[in-house]
């Protein structure tokens, strides 16, 4: 049986709209997962769901909303793929747009990378995710070993 996977989806506020379509076309792919939002989107994602089960008197995914990017959901994401709460990255950004919290969202970007978290920062690499059959599989991601970082002389 495939592993339930928790997936952050994250957006800024001009790419809402983008994350929304996504999750309403693909909340057959996301229903048997957890997922775990930022402030506004979390909230978007699930009337997205509700509209999409109401019809289908199906069941909506368990949506956890953290804070708003800006006042520390940023932060409270990356600590849970510290912790490695998290499967699956879908952070869509603006690029055109200055942010003013932009050093969060290069350090949560960071910490995906860094403990090789799938990340997809667009649409297509997000449909490109999401129709792998890595997405169906029970997946684990290889880690870099960090001991000689961690173990090293200051």
């Amino acid at each position: 049986m495939n592993k339930r996977k928790t997936i952050a989806l994250v957006a800024h506020d001009n790419r809402k709209v983008d994350l929304v379509e996504w999750v309403q076309y693909n909340w057959k792919k996301l229903k048997g997962h957890k997922l775990i939002c930022t402030g506004t989107t979390g909230k978007l994602v699930s009337e997205a769901f509700e509209k999409k089960v109401k019809a289908t008197e199906d069941i909506i995914p368990e949506i956890i909303r953290l804070k708003s990017g800006p006042l520390g959901g940023d932060q409270q994401l990356g600590s849970m793929i510290a912790t490695g709460e998290i499967d699956i990255m879908i952070f869509l950004w603006d690029p055109m747009e200055p942010q003013p919290h932009d050093v969060d969202v290069k350090a949560l970007e960071r910490i995906a990378v860094l403990y090789n978290i799938p990340m997809a920062s667009n649409r297509a690499t997000a449909d490109f995710m999401i129709s792998s059959e890595l997405f169906q599989a029970d997946y684990t991601p290889a880690l870099k070993d960090y001991a000689s970082y961690i173990n090293r002389k200051v």
